[in-house]
């Protein structure tokens, strides 16, 4: 006899929810504190006159790119950090649109044609990140591109950037899970260096972050949001996050 779709279902949640505290356990034991409850968004800076689009939806971090803020629209710590190993998963809900997505290479330039002009392809898209000490060059992005999520554009793609370090701010590959699925950044930063586990695997090691501050909040990126015709642009930041935890490895 099978069991009940039901039973299943609940038996599923239960091991889920072992899960998660088993994590929360280690994550304690490991000297992480927390830094979302999984309740409301103590602990973090919500945008002035944000509207409640960021929000806490069955105990995640939810955005869809809408906030009414007039000024920043990000969501940011309340607290400011040095040297860390933060913790955090995220997952993009779903696509925003069709976007002409160029094509990175591993010394983090553009793959061009013949005459020089970038190379690009419509692909579906939605985009978010994560500032290191609150600088936005500093930031790992959340997004669909080829070249994977955890790339430092702000300083990939400045010009004045040495093409040594444009190289070790560009993923080794992607490691993304599928759009809907959830994904976890282990994001080690000491000093101007930061290393970036995806899912367990190595997508930077060791990268330098030129111009970053000693200190400053994580910010969880806004991106795109709604065009004048009411659509959505294609490079908005429909995503979630949860399991925050963070541990100070200050000298």
């Amino acid at each position: 006899m099978h069991p009940h779709p039901r039973t299943l279902l609940l038996c599923a949640i239960a091991f889920s929810g072992h899960l998660t505290l088993a994590r929360a356990e280690g994550e304690v034991e490991d000297g992480f504190t927390q830094l979302f409850n999984g309740r409301d968004l103590s602990g973090w800076i919500v945008p002035e006159g944000d509207g409640g689009h960021w929000k806490v939806v069955d105990g995640v971090i939810d955005y869809d790119a809408q906030s009414e803020a007039s000024g920043n629209k990000n969501l940011q710590t309340e607290q400011e950090f040095g040297d860390f190993i933060l913790k955090i998963d995220w997952r993009l809900k779903k696509t925003s649109g069709l976007y002409d997505v160029p094509i990175v290479l591993s010394d983090g330039s553009y793959l061009t044609d013949a005459a020089g002009k970038t190379i690009t392809i419509k692909m579906p898209n939605a985009d978010s990140g994560i500032f290191l000490r609150g600088h936005s060059r500093a930031q790992l992005n959340i997004w669909c591109w080829p070249v994977g999520s955890g790339e430092v554009y702000g300083i990939r793609n400045n010009p004045s950037t040495l093409p040594e370090i444009r190289a070790a701010v560009t993923p080794r590959f992607n490691a993304d899970n599928p759009v809907g699925e959830w994904n976890q950044f282990t994001i080690i930063l000491v000093k101007d260096r930061v290393t970036v586990l995806l899912n367990d695997h190595m997508v930077l090691e060791n990268a330098p972050l030129p111009g970053i501050p000693d200190r400053g909040p994580i910010v969880l990126q806004h991106h795109g949001g709604m065009n004048k015709d009411g659509k959505l642009s294609p490079a908005s930041s429909l995503v979630q996050f949860r399991n925050v935890w963070i541990k100070s490895i200050d000298p």
